[in-house]
């Protein structure tokens, strides 16, 4: 069991790993090609199914390794799942689960350490998040309000309801085609249409969304700082037991040589 553990925790082991997702991910997508399927359909789904069999394989040796310490990481859970999906049967009502098999590229997540980062301190971030969403969804029932009372007698499209008036808001956050799209026939109506839409693009596109992309980057520099210090603080662990050591070492000699004098 030492050699196994040994194996799977080798950085050799994780390059292929790795090196075997991104293959996977290859024929995933080759196997939407039409021409690819008819050239060579048989060998991708060879190679599909025989990745496959090496991931079962390798988390069935983490789980014989680890055991009930296998759930406690949340990364292991995490693969256990993507692979546990493309084990499901693919036939009859359930052949759309064969389009969730490319989840199985998400396991790079899982391997590489810089990916494990980034994703962590995004779902670190989720909490702050929450209220920079609440404020962002109060400016846009506000503004979607305002909006309906303004333009949709004369913008019924665009602005008819609450529903069409939150979605038209959200297009023009977006800055996809706001200007020609939505604002420039609006002001041709309505001329001072502009006091309204600047400001709702400058407190959603300009302020509330960067507040969002500062917590995010916020999360990130405090988890990378986690990671450094625990880094750190096992390097300073280490020097300490080497030092133990050498003390020890020197107090031996010193015991040694002391009847000799």
């Amino acid at each position: 069991m030492t050699a196994l553990k040994t194996l799977i925790e080798s950085r050799r082991f994780e390059y292929a790993i790795t090196a075997l997702i991104v293959i996977n991910a290859i024929t995933l997508g080759l196997e939407t090609s039409p021409s690819a399927m008819a050239a060579a359909g048989g060998l991708l789904v060879a190679v599909d199914n025989l990745i496959l069999a090496i991931f079962v394989i390798e988390l069935a040796a983490r789980a014989a390794v680890y055991r009930t310490a296998f759930f406690r990481d949340p990364w292991r859970v995490f693969d256990l799942i993507v692979v546990g999906i493309a084990l499901v049967p693919t036939t009859g009502s359930l052949s759309v689960l064969r389009a969730l098999r490319i989840l199985r590229v998400l396991r790079l997540i899982s391997i590489v350490p810089s990916l494990r980062r980034v994703v962590t301190g995004f779902i670190t971030a989720l909490p702050g998040m929450g209220s920079i969403v609440l404020l962002l969804g109060l400016v846009f029932y506000v503004f979607a309000v305002m909006a309906t009372k303004l333009y949709g007698m004369s913008f019924p499209d665009r602005f008819g309801d609450i529903g069409t008036s939150l979605y038209t808001l959200f297009q023009i956050m977006t800055l996809e085609g706001w200007s020609d799209g939505v604002v420039r026939p609006v002001m041709e109506v309505y001329p001072l249409a502009w006091l309204f839409f600047i400001p709702f693009i400058v407190a959603t596109s300009f302020t509330v969304l960067n507040l969002v992309i500062g917590v995010i980057v916020s999360a990130m520099e405090e988890e990378h700082e986690t990671e450094a210090s625990a880094e750190r603080h096992a390097l300073h662990t280490d020097q300490e037991t080497i030092l133990a050591e050498l003390r020890a070492l020197r107090e031996e000699v010193r015991l040694l040589a002391a009847p000799r004098r």
